[in-house]
């Protein structure tokens, strides 16, 4: 019960925080950004205990820093690059919770799951492709943290074809909006600035995380989070 009310609390307040960056006083957000990641630490902590719990605790920690070290990227490379490392570890974690949820002695499917392999590399190819020329001395950092992430993103899509429904689904709409706000991020930082694009980043980035943690939630107790 009161992992729902948190869930609704959370949502409330990423609504209130996303029309604040659409009205343009990012100044007012950029105050209120380190509180939005406790509401889910806040959720899973309450919910009942299971064996990824602990995995799920820490990826939600490691994400919550790496947001707090990014609101100072602007002082310098150095700030970027350990918010890049905090949520390298948030996605590792990512990759063991889905791993470790998911238990089968050989995989089915497999055409379906060959084909996810092969949009995945190919997402992570054009990604890659696009951004190098662009990265300058942070090439190694990036093309690491894109591998990590597509790997994360795998993980999800193996999880989706076993997990119980509706739990698979928010975990994979989850894990592909993580990626594409990483993307997001990645271009107008990188590439080519994106209108809008704090606003862009934040909303897949919120959604991602709820999703997420909600899936993951649904699957170690058969109730609807929300």
């Amino acid at each position: 019960m009161k992992s729902k009310i948190v869930s609704k609390i959370y949502i409330v307040f990423s609504v209130i925080y996303l029309l604040i960056i659409l009205l343009g006083r990012e100044d007012i957000a950029w105050y209120l950004k380190p509180f939005l990641l406790p509401f889910l630490l806040f959720m899973t902590h309450t919910f009942d205990n299971f064996a990824t719990k602990s995995i799920l605790l820490n990826a939600l920690l490691f994400s919550w820093i790496g947001d707090i070290v990014l609101m100072f990227s602007e002082n310098g490379k150095f700030y970027f690059i350990f918010g890049l490392i905090a949520f390298l570890i948030s996605h590792i974690l990512y990759i063991l919770l889905f791993n470790k949820q998911l238990k089968i002695d050989k995989l089915k499917f497999s055409l379906l799951f060959s084909v996810g392999i092969c949009l995945i590399i190919l997402y992570l190819w054009v990604l890659l492709s696009l951004l190098l020329s662009h990265l300058g001395d942070l090439k190694l950092p990036v093309m690491i943290y894109a591998t990590v992430i597509s790997t994360m993103l795998l993980f999800a899509f193996k999880g989706s074809l076993y997990w119980a429904k509706p739990a698979n689904v928010s975990i994979l709409i989850g894990a592909i909006i993580f990626v594409s706000s990483d993307s997001i991020l990645a271009f107008n930082k990188f590439y080519n600035p994106i209108a809008n694009a704090s606003f862009w980043i934040m909303f897949t980035y919120l959604a991602a995380q709820f999703l997420i943690v909600n899936g993951i939630l649904q699957l170690n107790k058969k109730i609807n989070i929300l």
